[in-house]
């Protein structure tokens, strides 16, 4: 359990490093390439790490069920919409977000069982969980405005994006 614990903070702290990083190659091209670039790289490092671990077995692949083969298109939307939430709340206030989505949503499929996860209760102390965390967002973010420097500081988005 410790070990899941350790790998899940890497796992949270890689997550807003890549976003930060993300953000600012977007600084210098568009989303599209911000996205192609990332998920680019991502494939040539988890293959020639794959091929390093596991070797032959890389490609075995059978016994998956066949939407499980969407995942790399959910990656493209992942990095997509973080890049844009980030252009248009800055870092932290987004990633809070993200990771509160990211909670309440695995809360809904843990409860349900969906896709072949075990069904775990919903319990009201769950929920109660959930909302705290968002109750925190909020204070984070209306008890403390952004300057002006820190405005500056955040890309407009082209009315292209708006939506």
């Amino acid at each position: 359990m410790l070990l899941g614990i350790v790998l899940a903070i890497i796992a949270g702290a890689l997550v807003s490093l890549q976003t930060i990083f993300n953000n600012k190659v977007n600084e210098r091209t568009g989303s599209w390439a911000t996205t192609t670039l990332v998920l680019g790289t991502g494939f040539l490092a988890s293959l020639l790490g794959s091929l390093i671990f596991e070797g032959k077995n890389t490609f075995t692949l059978q016994y998956m069920q066949l939407w499980y083969w969407f995942s790399g298109m959910i990656g493209v939307g992942v990095v997509f919409c973080l890049v844009q939430g980030m252009k248009r709340l800055g870092p932290t206030y987004a990633i809070s977000i993200v990771l509160t989505a990211q909670l309440g949503t695995a809360l809904l499929w843990d409860s349900l069982g969906w896709l072949g996860l075990e069904k775990i209760p919903f319990t009201f102390n769950k929920l109660i969980g959930v909302l705290v965390i968002i109750g925190g967002i909020l204070v984070f973010k209306l008890g403390q405005g952004r300057t002006k420097e820190q405005q500056k500081n955040i890309t407009p988005v082209p009315d292209s994006l708006e939506g």
